[in-house]
């Protein structure tokens, strides 16, 4: 595999670099731009956004002709992973979950008509969106079948009924995509809808309090009790909704693993500055094997979930769901964020503790990489299911 980046690709990275450096870690410094929640301020965040729309940067992963910038799955690893290394770099070019799922899930799937009602506005910035599909236990977490909530065709519209929990963004959300179920159909059991905020039928019961930090509009409960959606409101075909998780989750759990490289990678460098001055017992240190030690350690982990990333990236880029490859980032990246997030604080001591850095931030953000989007043990599920499928071929090499 050629992991060499198109000059063009080498070039918007070099850009997002310089943005991040001069506009927006400096923002992140400003203790008076962040809200309750420990984000930015929506109001502090817009000045960045139009910085990044000026330059030319915003939207990298959504076609052109829908107003983005065209990148292929693999120029967004390494454009995600620089934009990664500030805590708002994300959400400044318009690449942060849960809206960067659902737009490419739309720009995928959605009809014209779809597209520029429901995707349009969220590509320009104007509005935010969720994904409504995990409920509370017994319902769908892990496992999409298990999906309690009902959508029952009745003439031109379907009838929602149900609960949703941990909606990321529902709070600041103007339309949602809603996974429900249709049938008792084991495979073609599910469907998937688009509806917006002001629809009566449904309410937001609750933001779920969390360890924190949270995306802007946290974490919510939903229930709903008559939510009427239209037939032309729904994605894809009646009993598609597997399908549409499985070309929506795939590319967003990637993309968080881009993100949180690229938040790997800032947590050594935070570190690395404090121990090539500080010095114990008159040795500096950087100089001490065992620290050297947990450095390498956690590198060589960044690395592999890089190599890993870019080679699901290939595998999605070539038209594949990439589960296997998928699953793999997932597991290796969840990990290796909290490996290098724990070196950075257990070398900076009582100061990686506190709050001086953005370490004890980054810490509490890294214990639900192992959550989200899947628990690792699930993705692990995953693997060994398509070991005991596949036995060598597991392993085989692409074709050209």
């Amino acid at each position: 595999m050629d992991f060499s980046l198109p000059p063009e690709v080498a070039d918007y990275c070099t850009k997002v670099r310089k943005l991040v450096a001069e506009k927006i870690l400096p923002v992140e410094a400003d203790p008076a731009v962040w809200d309750e929640h420990e984000n930015i301020r929506l109001d502090r965040l817009e000045p960045l956004r139009q910085a990044a729309k000026a330059a030319g940067l915003w939207a990298p992963q959504i076609p052109k002709q829908l107003g983005g910038l065209g990148f292929t799955v693999k120029a967004m690893t390494a454009a995600y992973e620089e934009m990664g290394r500030s805590l708002f770099g994300p959400a400044s070019f318009n690449c942060a979950a849960p809206d960067d799922g659902n737009m490419m899930l739309l720009a995928k799937i959605g009809t014209p008509a779809q597209q520029e009602r429901w995707l349009k506005p969220v590509v320009e910035g104007r509005v935010r969106s969720a994904f409504a599909m995990t409920e509370p236990a017994p319902g769908a977490g892990s496992d999409p079948s298990q999906m309690l909530t009902t959508a029952e065709r009745r003439g031109d519209r379907y009838v929602v009924r149900g609960r949703k929990w941990f909606i990321t963004g529902a709070a600041e959300a103007e339309h949602f995509i809603l996974v429900a179920k249709t049938s008792e159909d084991p495979r073609k059991g599910l469907s998937a809808f688009l509806f917006w905020r002001d629809q009566p039928g449904w309410e937001i019961l609750r933001r779920i309090p969390i360890m924190g930090p949270e995306e802007h509009g946290g974490h919510c409960e939903l229930a709903f009790d008559g939510l009427e959606i239209p037939v032309e409101h729904r994605l894809l075909e009646e009993g598609d909704g597997l399908k549409v998780t499985q070309i929506r989750l795939g590319v967003a759990r990637l993309t968080h693993c881009m993100r949180w490289l690229g938040m790997a990678k800032r947590a050594l460098e935070i570190a690395q500055p404090y121990i090539a001055e500080r010095r114990s017992f008159g040795v500096r240190l950087a100089d001490r094997e065992s620290v050297q030690g947990l450095l390498g350690e956690a590198a060589m982990a960044i690395e592999i979930g890089r190599l890993l990333t870019m080679r699901a990236a290939a595998r999605l880029d070539q038209g594949s769901f990439a589960r296997k490859e998928v699953s793999m980032a997932k597991i290796q990246v969840a990990d290796a964020l909290h490996r290098a997030v724990d070196t950075a604080i257990q070398l900076l001591g009582a100061k990686g503790y506190s709050k001086d850095t953005p370490l004890e931030w980054m810490y509490r953000y890294a214990r639900q990489a192992r959550l989200v989007d899947g628990a690792s043990e699930v993705h692990k599920m995953v693997l060994a299911r398509f070991l005991q499928d596949e036995g060598r071929d597991f392993w085989s090499w692409d074709r050209a």
